[in-house]
């Protein structure tokens, strides 16, 4: 029989970006064989569950409503809020609140978590606490400062940070309009690799690459090798917490020193 991707050993639900490609395209390539994942669509903009006035919890957007009772009857092993701006821009307690507010909609069963969650997860499982930290050329100065902040208030002091130059074709676009005029269709891995080489500091004790829109994943060994420290994607981060959570015992080669953890 040939293989057909049915998730056997374990069905992983995940929320992502209404227009993006890049989330399913890099988990399937990582994912263990019997391994399914299952994406849900958000159009939503972050962060997608909304503190209340009084920031007593979140009340979710309607996408993920919507996604949490489809997923609800798939006897999924795990549920992943894939958006690493929701949970820095959402701050310090938004991933939980708005797990307990999934939780409210998907029943008691099954992990779930947030992008957020899964790198700081992935950064302590690695012995990071420096890490340069690496962002998309679509993150506005807001967002980047936002980025510092969020790792900054979880205990993690960057050691510096570079938001990506996606290069002459796009650079005198602003950061909000590069997504509309199809940068994210047209990334390229060989000049990011080159730009976190040359910046990466020496007392960074990691690479962290935020952002799950962001191409990366192609790299990251390539990274190790040259820079002998760990290198954690968002994307990365959250499929291997993810199975960790579930309980899904497996090792994947090729995607950085995290997924043989």
């Amino acid at each position: 029989m040939s293989r057909d991707n049915w998730g056997w050993r374990g069905r992983i639900g995940l929320f992502i970006v209404g227009g993006e490609v890049v989330p399913e395209a890099e988990w399937w390539a990582m994912a263990p064989p019997d391994v399914s994942i299952h994406a849900a669509r958000v159009t939503a903009r972050a962060p997608w569950a909304r503190w209340r006035a009084d920031r007593s919890g979140v009340d979710l957007e309607d996408d993920l409503v919507r996604g949490c009772r489809q997923f609800a009857t798939m006897r999924l092993a795990a549920v992943v809020i894939g958006h690493s701006s929701s949970s820095l821009v959402g701050g310090k307690g938004w991933d939980e609140a708005t797990i307990a507010g999934l939780r409210g909609e998907l029943g008691p069963d099954g992990v779930v978590t947030t992008n957020g969650l899964d790198t700081q997860a992935a950064l302590s499982a690695s012995g990071i606490k420096r890490p340069f930290l690496v962002l998309p050329p679509w993150f506005n100065d807001e967002l980047v400062a936002a980025g510092v902040r969020y790792y900054a208030d979880h205990g993690f002091e960057t050691a510096g940070h570079l938001r990506y130059d996606p290069g002459r074709k796009w650079r005198d676009l602003a950061p909000g309009d590069l997504t509309r005029e199809g940068m994210h269709l047209e990334q390229e891995l060989e000049p990011l690799f080159a730009q976190i080489r040359r910046a990466c500091p020496p007392e960074a004790d990691g690479v962290l690459i935020a952002g799950t829109g962001f191409r990366c994943v192609g790299i990251l060994e390539a990274l190790e090798q040259d820079l002998k420290r760990p290198a954690i994607s968002a994307n990365q981060a959250s499929l291997w917490h993810a199975m960790r959570s579930a309980s899904i015992q497996a090792q994947v080669s090729g995607y950085g020193s995290l997924l043989r953890l």
